[in-house]
């Protein structure tokens, strides 16, 4: 029996020894493709020399220094690349250790910043069903995981959800893609009055929502609106961009394709693809300004903040993706994914969606296509799926609960930005096997 408390503790789970590119090979020698980048971190693969020897430097150099006595040059340098490639207004980096520390320390500014501006009443957090935000209490109450959050309700902050933007069961037939853009701004505005337009801090939102429903980009047109919504009752924009930013959708920042610039922004997994724990939340000018004009002093922190190591690793994995035009292959790739899905299901009855953006791509399951109706949730077919695709040497991110938390199926996509053409015909020939499989054991088909 391992002494290592892991998440699932009644698996036993093969011990991964060496990466190779794209792929884990275990203790027996097994190769296996890493098609969803652990959780869509591991965005360079998992061997990139640059990284390891930039990580060697940095801890021979000065592994960690406290943050309440130094700064160091890979932070700073780190925060200067992202801000001078980041949505206008974003001035300013504060480093963590992940994504959940990321919301977490969002969170705290937006509250933060409207104590500092004499707005102490400003106190609720608008965020959509169907998202997802971390595991800390803070970040799992402000999500709309329903599985995730049932066991810790009575822990949690209370919180408000609105409706998501996920076109393939929410947009009506009678809709364009504005009608049903405004219909959801619209449902935010009437939740900021019905709260008091006063007493609301911040409105949360994943720019492309990654594990809870499967890589699902918003419709054109979507965040200016809800960008003009928080504008006009001065509550603050939050988009986590933890899953689909720092390269992952062909931008370094998601929101670039949305043409909007949020007050707070989070990211983490592809910072640092996995070569250190990193994450961070970019701050607005206004944000920053009010701290340092006001208190001085924002109320927060953790042990390893900042920390030289990962910073210098981030450091280097985002110059090897600009040196070597890693977003371009991301675009293509990307579109290459999506293209094979689609011929490869076209006429498939049980695949009901393919979307994303970039190389963030998700498949979702139906049991029938006309009427768009999931699985029986017993059936637990995107575990199934897990099994047999990993059965074949194939890594991918499934999840159940798509549609509500409780039902729904889908399969999340997240290769390495390094994958060649080859791997991508690769990894839609495992997952066809993997999906027929599944279909079979559980007795879905």
């Amino acid at each position: 029996m391992t002494t290592v408390f892991h998440r699932m503790p009644k698996q036993t789970l093969p011990v991964a020894v060496k990466g190779e590119g794209i792929e884990i090979i275990d203790s027996t020698g097994k190769r296996y493709i890493d098609a969803s980048g652990g959780a869509a971190v591991s965005c360079l693969g998992h061997s990139n020399q640059r990284v390891i020897d930039a990580i060697k430097r940095q801890a021979q150099e000065l592994p960690y220094a406290h943050t309440s006595f130094f700064t160091t040059q890979p932070a700073e340098e780190l925060a200067s690349y992202l801000v001078e490639r980041a949505p206008q207004g974003l001035g300013h980096v504060y480093f963590v250790s992940g994504g959940s520390e990321a919301i977490e320390a969002a969170l705290k500014l937006a509250r933060q910043y409207f104590v500092e501006t004499g707005e102490p009443q400003r106190r609720h957090i608008i965020a959509r069903r169907q998202s997802y935000h971390g595991n800390t209490l803070g970040a799992l109450a402000i999500g709309g995981n329903a599985w995730r959050r049932e066991p810790f309700l009575p822990l949690l902050i209370d919180a408000h959800h609105v409706s998501p933007c996920y076109a393939y069961r929410e947009q009506r037939a009678d809709e364009t893609e504005e009608q049903f853009a405004q219909r959801l701004a619209d449902e935010l505005e009437q939740k900021i009055l019905e709260l008091g337009s006063q007493t609301v801090a911040a409105f949360v939102a994943e720019t492309v929502v990654g594990a809870t429903a499967g890589a699902v980009p918003p419709v054109r047109e979507y965040f200016r609106k809800i960008r003009a919504v928080c504008d006009r009752y001065g509550v603050l924009l939050i988009l986590d961009e933890i899953m689909s930013g720092m390269g992952r959708t062909g931008h370094l920042f998601a929101c670039e394709e949305d043409g909007v610039a949020p007050d707070l922004l989070t990211i983490a997994k592809g910072l640092g693809a996995g070569y250190q724990p990193i994450g961070a939340t970019l701050v607005s000018d206004k944000i920053y300004s009010a701290i340092t004009g006001g208190s001085g002093f924002f109320q927060h922190g953790h042990t390893y903040i900042g920390h030289a190591t990962a910073c210098a690793a981030a450091l280097e994995v985002q110059r090897v993706i600009a040196d070597e035009h890693l977003l371009d292959n991301v675009k293509a790739r990307g579109e290459q994914l999506r293209s094979l899905l689609r011929e490869q299901y076209a006429q498939h009855p049980y695949v009901g969606d393919i979307r994303g953006r970039g190389l963030f791509v998700g498949v979702e399951m139906v049991k029938d296509r006309a009427t768009k109706t999931p699985f029986d949730a017993k059936l637990k077919l995107h575990a199934a799926i897990k099994r047999e695709a990993f059965q074949r040497g194939l890594m991918v991110y499934p999840m159940g609960g798509t549609v509500d938390g409780k039902i729904g199926d889908h399969v999340l996509l997240a290769p390495p930005f390094i994958c060649t053409p080859r791997d991508i015909e690769q990894i839609v020939g495992r997952l066809k096997d993997a999906i027929e499989g599944a279909l079979a054991a559980t007795g879905a088909a």
